[in-house]
This record gives structure tokens, sequence and C-alpha cells, in this order.
């Protein structure tokens, strides 16, 4: 649904909203195109779904990368310059929330009179940095819409989510599969998502809760994320009890040292690297969210700690897949390691 409100003030003294505002799944081309909110995960597929698009209609259009918290005076100008074959042009700008000061003066500047052809996307994950520039683009300044990317966090809203996965598939889900799938994975958009996908790259036939429990049995009570999460985040005692429950709703030690396996090689791809977002999650071959995430998983530790929590993963794999008679010792042992950033 497009929310348009009247020009000027509203009766608080907020800046009112001129330009469309609409959902992740509603993005369409504009001149500009301001991706708000805090949920990285549709913002992501909002752009990127854009881009596809523009893509499909001109496979020549050039993709280009810039970061507004190092932003430099002129890239804006030299980037959107017309080239030689007039080629169009689809800018992303990663990080406007920390935006400097020379990226507010010239895209205000750029605003007054937008390039041809030139498609510029702004995400804004949310802050007061950027006012002045987020109140002119509102505003109308450019002819821009907005893509407005709340956090999900009623599981209402998780249902609505998953079920609009499986009809824009259209494929079919029973509700009490939908819930159970969602109970599963209610801690993390990217995840139910994932989950969704491989529902349907496995299953030709309707998907049913017993499909689900195929899958993802034990996940529902304590999933096996949950157990990584808990770990990484330094609370060993937590991630043993949710280990516990996992185990004893019918989960197996393989999945949950394969979900360890994810989240620590992701931090080991990131461990070291310098830069910006969007460009270096391009680089690495992954979604923005995804280089957030690893970044703040990285926090208090050490190199050497993310090379003993390697090597523990590979025992940890090793124990679960018949190399030891208790699996789930190894996986206990893999717990104390992660937990203690790798000093254990």
């Amino acid at each position: 649904m497009v929310v348009r409100k009247p020009a000027g003030k509203t009766a608080s003294g907020k800046s009112a909203v001129t330009i469309p505002q609409l959902a992740w799944n509603q993005v369409r081309p504009a001149p500009v195109v301001l991706v708000s909110g805090t949920e990285s995960f549709l913002a992501d597929r909002a752009i990127r779904r854009l881009r596809d698009f523009l893509k499909g209609e001109d496979p020549s259009i050039e993709v280009v990368d810039l970061d507004a918290d190092s932003y430099a005076a002129g890239e804006l100008l030299t980037v959107a310059s017309p080239s030689l074959f007039m080629e169009p042009r689809f800018i992303r700008v990663n990080s406007v929330e920390k935006c400097t000061d020379a990226f507010i003066t010239e895209t205000l500047a750029y605003l007054e009179d937008p390039a041809e052809n030139t498609y510029l996307v702004l995400r804004h994950n949310g802050g007061v940095r950027g006012k002045k520039l987020l109140d002119a683009l509102r505003g109308g300044l450019g002819g821009g819409v907005e893509i407005v990317c709340a956090e999900l966090k009623k599981d209402t809203e998780k249902y609505d989510f998953a079920v609009a996965e499986f009809k824009t598939a259209g494929r079919r889900i029973t509700p009490g599969a939908l819930r159970a799938l969602v109970a599963a994975f209610s801690d993390d958009l990217a995840e139910l998502a994932s989950a969704c996908q491989q529902l349907m790259d496995d299953s030709s036939s309707e998907i049913t809760e017993t499909t689900v429990e195929r899958y993802y049995g034990g996940r529902v009570e304590s999933n096996a994320f949950k157990v990584a999460d808990a770990a990484l985040a330094g609370r060993r005692g937590e991630a043993l009890i949710a280990l516990r429950h996992a185990l004893a709703s019918g989960a197996d030690p393989v999945p949950i040292v394969a979900a360890f396996a994810m989240k620590v090689r992701t931090m080991a791809k990131v461990s070291g690297s310098h830069g910006g977002s969007g460009q270096l999650a391009s680089q690495l071959g992954m979604a923005p969210w995804q280089l957030d995430r690893a970044r703040r998983d990285l926090a208090g530790w050490s190199e050497d700690g993310l090379a003993r929590a390697i090597e523990a993963l590979a025992e940890a794999d090793a124990g679960v897949k018949g190399a030891t008679r208790d699996p789930v010792f190894a996986v206990e042992r893999l717990i104390g390691v992660i937990a203690s950033r790798g000093r254990a």
C-alpha cells in the first residue's frame, strides 16, 4: 500500500512525507530510492530485487558501490557522470546513517538535478544522522520513493512473511507446517527465508508438518542456531542448556556442529578485513547483513582464538560422525571452546 502525506510540517513539527512509502516487496525504479529501516535482510533483498529488475531491462547497466561513512568529496559526481555510451547506472550507497558531511552536501546538490538514466539507492539503517538529507528526500526533492524495511518483531509478521515466500513461489504448505517453521526460526529472518527455500527445493509435493519435522525436528523448542548463538555470545551455561533441550527434542549433534561451522567460517572469512559493509560484502561473496553479524560475533576474539575454534570444529565434526564414542561430549567440548573465545 502506498502511503502519502501532505507536504509541509506535521502538527508535531516533524517534516511531512510526500513521496511514496512502500514495502520491501513493492520496490520499483525511481531516480532516488531510499531504503530505510533496521531489517537488513529485507533491505538487502529489496535492493537486490531492484538491481535484478533493472539488469533484466538493460543488461549493460553499470553497478557502482559507495560507502557513505567514508565518502570523499566528488565521488557521487564522478560515478554519476554520463559515460561515452550513456549506459544506465545503478549506484548503491551503504551506511547513510553514518555519512560524512561531504556526502550530505553533495547528495542534496545532486537531488536538485538527478542524472538521467541513473538510479541512486540510499541505504539508511536508522538514527538521526543525515536527517537534513532524509527530510529533503521525503519532502519530494529528487522525485524518489522510500522502501521501508522495519524489523519484523511479532510472530504474526514472520508468519505472514513465510506465507508470502510460498505464495510467491506457487507452492502449497499447510498452516500447521507454517506455524512449526516460524517457531523453529523465529529468531532470524534470514534463516527462516533459507528454510522456506530449502523446503521448496527439496520437496515437490505439498509441504506438511511431517515435512518440516523431517528437516527441522527439534528446532521448535531449541534449534541449532540458538545453541551456537549463545556460545558465541560467551554464555556457556545457556548454550549447554539449549543443547540439552535440542537433544531431548530429537535434534541430532551433526547439524548442531554444522551451525557452529557456518558461523565460525564466516567469522574467519571476515576477520582482518576492512572497509564498508556493502563493498566488502560483495568482495567476500556475502550479503551486508551477514558481514555485519560476523563482525559483531568477532568481538573479543583474537586470531589465535579463532584458529583454536576452527581446530575444535574439526575435532567436533569428526566426533559427531563416529570418531568418538560420545558425540554429545564432542559438542559440549566445542561449546566450551567457542564460549571462551578460543581460550579453553
